[in-house]
C-alpha cells in the first residue's frame, strides 16, 4: 500500500471513529424541544416553561419552548411526531384522551404513536364573568341563564380544552345552554370577556387570576369542590352550594413511541426531581397549580387510561365534537 493510500485509509478511519464518538454520545447532549399546543401568556405553556426549563437545566441542557396552538393541541402532537424520535422534541399536552372523545378520527394514534413520561401539573379552573353582568355566586349565573335562555356565552382556550369541558360539563349538569365561543389560548379568552364580547369565562388560573385581582372580571368560583390554597378567596363549589360539579385541568409530557426506554426513564427522573423542588412547587402555587409527578411512566399510562372513561362520557352525554 503507498503512502498515499495509507494516509488516505488513516483519515477514513479516524473520520469514521469521530463519527462513532458523536453518535454514541449519552442523551441529551444538546437542546431539548417542548413543544405545546397553546399560545404563550396560558397555563399550558407557564407550566411547559416552568418545568420544562427545570427539565433541561436538571440534565445539563437547554430548553427551547415551541409554542404551536391549534386543533385542541393535535398540531402540537403532529409536529412532535414529525420529528425525529430521539428524546430531543417532547409534546407537553393533556389528557390525550380527551382528543380520542372529541375527534372522530385523529392524525395520530394516541397508544401507538406517544408513550406517557410523567404529569407535571394540575388544578382547578376559575368561572368568572364580566363586570357588568347581574350575577354574583355561581348559583345566580345558573338563575339568570334559565331566565335568558341563548343569550349567555362562555369564553374557553380552545376546542377541546379542559375550560371547554368544564363548560359543558356545567350546562349538562345545570340544564342551562351558554353558548361556547372558542379562543386560540386564555389570553385572548380573558380579553374577550374583559371587553364584554362575552359574558363567562371557564378558564385557567394563570390567565384569569389576575384579571380577577385587578378587578377587571368577577370571579364566582372554582371547578372543584373544595377551596384551592393556591387560588385563595375565591369558594369551591361544596361552599357555593353544589354537591355535584367537580373538574380540573392538568398538563402532562410525553415522549414519542420511537424514543429508547432508558432515555425516557432520565426524562421521568429528571422530572420527578425537578417537581420535588419548593421553588417549583411555589411557582406552581402562584399560578393555581400544584406539581403532580407520578411514580414511574407506567403509571402516569394508567391514570390516564382511568380518566379516559369519564372524558368519554362527558363529551358524549354533551354532543360535543370538533370535526
Amino acid at each position: 500500500m503507498s503512502w498515499f493510500h495509507c494516509r488516505l485509509f488513516s483519515i477514513c478511519l479516524t473520520t469514521a471513529l469521530m463519527a462513532g464518538a458523536v453518535g454514541a454520545q449519552p442523551f441529551p447532549h444538546k437542546p431539548l424541544r417542548f413543544v405545546v399546543g397553546y399560545p404563550p401568556g396560558g397555563s399550558g405553556d407557564f407550566v411547559t416553561r416552568t418545568v420544562g426549563e427545570a427539565i433541561a437545566a436538571e440534565l445539563g441542557q437547554t430548553a427551547i419552548i415551541d409554542n404551536r396552538p391549534g386543533a385542541a393541541g393535535n398540531l402540537a402532537s403532529e409536529m412532535v411526531l414529525k420529528a425525529p424520535a430521539d428524546g430531543y422534541t417532547l409534546l407537553v399536552g393533556s389528557n390525550p384522551y380527551i382528543n380520542k372523545a372529541l375527534y372522530k378520527k385523529l392524525p395520530y394514534d394516541i397508544e401507538k404513536d406517544f408513550q406517557p413520561v410523567t404529569l407535571l401539573a394540575n388544578g382547578p379552573m376559575i368561572i368568572a364573568v364580566n363586570n357588568n353582568l347581574p350575577v354574583n355566586s355561581i348559583k345566580d349565573l345558573i338563575a339568570y341563564a334559565k331566565k335568558n335562555p341563548g343569550k349567555l356565552n362562555f369564553a374557553s382556550s380552545g376546542n377541546g380544552s379542559a375550560p371547554h369541558l368544564a363548560g359543558l360539563l356545567f350546562n349538562s349538569i345545570y340544564d342551562v345552554d351558554i353558548l361556547h365561543i372558542p379562543f386560540k389560548g386564555g389570553a385572548p379568552a380573558v380579553q374577550s370577556l374583559m371587553a364584554g364580547d362575552t359574558q363567562v369565562i371557564f378558564g385557567t388560573s394563570p390567565v384569569v387570576l389576575p384579571q380577577v385581582r385587578a378587578n377587571r372580571i368577577r370571579a364566582l368560583s372554582i371547578t372543584t369542590q373544595e377551596r384551592s390554597g393556591a387560588i385563595p378567596g375565591i369558594v369551591g363549589m361544596k361552599e357555593a352550594g353544589l354537591s355535584d360539579y367537580n373538574i380540573s385541568f392538568s398538563f402532562g409530557l410525553y415522549a414519542p413511541t420511537g424514543v429508547k426506554s432508558e432515555d425516557v426513564r432520565k426524562l421521568f427522573d429528571a422530572a420527578t426531581k425537578v417537581l420535588k423542588r419548593t421553588d417549583i412547587r411555589d411557582k406552581l402555587a402562584t399560578q393555581g397549580m400544584d406539581p403532580a409527578p407520578n411514580v414511574s411512566p407506567a403509571d402516569f399510562q394508567q391514570m390516564n387510561l382511568k380518566e379516559a372513561p369519564m372524558w368519554e362520557k362527558l363529551v358524549t352525554s354533551s354532543g360535543a365534537k370538533v370535526d
